[in-house]
């Protein structure tokens, strides 16, 4: 079992939400705590590529084992956008309000709401490469609901709910979400090593 894994993100929601699905299982260090400030460049035109991109990268150097993510919303009615270019779809600032509100225009004239978010995940042990995934269908809704998550959550309400991530709280969200899928999978292969 993998002890120590650094999780290639400075994104502070990502990571505290990590956190709370790893439990006590592995020990998560942030870039922060490999004095790692640097914006990793995240240039490719898939999550997986991405995702691989920031792996490598920490791999490379710093030699430490580790893992990054990439996560995507793919709305049908959009042909998949915002996809990998979520994070900065109003812009390269990352602005999660922005970034919705510019998804919630694009949406106004479109009776197909369904939509999905897939995580990839790109874990590195000594060298080797693994990749997971997971992905959560739902639908987004006309105007933002509830206070919590971050990101798109406020308007998306996964299959099987009435609510949205952000009103459906942590606890439920670090069981359904797609990057819970994902990470859940990164934690059962860590404990069959």
């Amino acid at each position: 079992m993998i002890s120590k894994l650094v999780f290639a993100t400075n994104n502070k929601h990502k990571l505290k939400e990590v956190i709370a699905i790893l439990k006590d299982q592995v020990e998560l260090l942030s870039l922060n705590d490999i004095n790692c400030h640097i914006d990793i460049p995240e240039t490719s035109q898939t999550l997986e590529g991405n995702a691989e991109q920031k792996a490598d990268f920490i791999f490379q150097n710093y030699g430490l084992n580790c893992f990054a993510d990439d996560t995507g919303l793919e709305v049908e009615a959009l042909n998949g956008a915002p996809g990998v270019y979520s994070a900065r779809y109003a812009g390269k600032d990352h602005d999660s309000e922005a970034n919705m509100q510019k998804l919630l225009k694009s949406m106004e004239d479109k009776k197909n709401r369904k939509a999905k978010f897939r995580t990839i995940i790109s874990l590195i042990i000594n060298g080797k490469h693994y990749l997971f995934e997971g992905e959560i269908k739902g639908t987004i809704i006309k105007k933002k609901c509830g206070e919590g998550g971050f990101g798109y959550d406020p308007i998306f309400i996964p299959d099987g709910y009435d609510k949205t991530f952000a009103e459906l709280g942590n606890d439920i969200k670090n069981n359904i979400s797609h990057r819970a899928l994902a990470i859940h999978k990164l934690c059962d292969f860590l404990l069959s090593q």
